[in-house]
């Protein structure tokens, strides 16, 4: 996907990938979002002093608009959003291997245990389901941690 630049986060990105992050879980888990999920306002807040404050965030972007995100922090993937616009068109995979040329060694994530696709995606791309527990509060929901290291691949 030659079309497709992966750059740093800029503060004007804020909106959309807020609005991105907010409308992919919609999409991808929506009776989890209407138990579990937060206000706008709060996932914003979240964002801003959490996120952001925590990690590094890359942006994918195709033509003018952001088709993705991730936020990782050394080997640690705490985020990665696709709009789903764009799913299956190679933006989440363009989005580890950058990753991977960041932590060439070794990566690890949770997901939800719920969530078969995300879990999909990162199993057909290498990272190995290691560990079942629960999700901190609020949440505290059945998740997985999962690791790609190099040596797998």
């Amino acid at each position: 996907m030659e079309d497709c630049l992966i750059r740093a986060f800029r503060p004007d990105d804020f909106d959309a990938v807020t609005i991105l992050w907010r409308v992919a879980r919609e999409k991808s888990l929506p009776d989890f979002q209407r138990r579990k999920g937060h206000f706008f306002f709060e996932d914003r807040a979240y964002f801003q002093n959490k996120v952001l404050q925590s990690n590094t965030v890359w942006v994918a972007e195709k033509g003018t608009r952001v088709a993705a995100f991730m936020a990782i922090e050394n080997e640690f993937i705490d985020q990665l959003y696709v709009d789903p616009d764009f799913w299956r068109q190679g933006i989440g995979e363009r989005l580890l291997a950058h990753a991977r040329k960041l932590s060439p060694a070794h990566l690890w994530l949770y997901t939800l245990q719920i969530n078969v696709n995300a879990r999909a995606f990162y199993e057909k791309n290498g990272f190995v389901a290691e560990k079942f527990g629960v999700s901190p509060p609020p949440e505290s929901e059945p998740d997985v941690e999962y690791h790609w290291r190099q040596s797998q691949s």
